[in-house]
């Protein structure tokens, strides 16, 4: 995650891994980070990215529960789409994107551009 600072990640992480809705406390348990991190830091961290709209609160007594905004799939397909747009030449890199993955992952991109086709055929049809 490139746009986060590796305490943000670890924060991310840990909510993307949860059920649901986590307090500080549960956040900076379930955390894997190289250091012991003080609650009031992570406090402060979650704040942070709340106000990025990053995660969503809600209050559970005297403590605030956060949740990602977004699934860690649409964080990263907002990030790579903000990558294609702001590149200069999206076709060119895309093909060096495209060149780096591995075989497996360029099965997986085939797959999604066949999905997005049915879906675009089953909208205009519907349309």
């Amino acid at each position: 995650m490139r746009e986060f600072g590796e305490l943000e990640a670890a924060i991310m992480d840990a909510l993307w891994s949860a059920d649901g809705p986590l307090p500080v406390r549960e956040i900076r348990a379930r955390m894997h980070y190289g250091r012991d991190v003080a609650y009031t830091t992570v406090m402060t961290v979650t704040t942070i990215l709340f106000h990025k709209g990053l995660l969503y609160r809600e209050k559970a007594g005297r403590a605030w529960l956060y949740r990602p905004a977004q699934s860690r799939a649409e964080y990263s397909a907002r990030i790579m789409g903000e990558v294609f747009s702001g590149c200069g030449d999206p076709r060119a890199t895309i093909l060096h994107f495209v060149e780096e993955i591995s075989a497996e992952d360029r099965l997986h991109l085939a797959d999604a551009l066949s999905e997005c086709r049915t879906r675009a055929a089953d909208q205009e049809v519907a349309s």
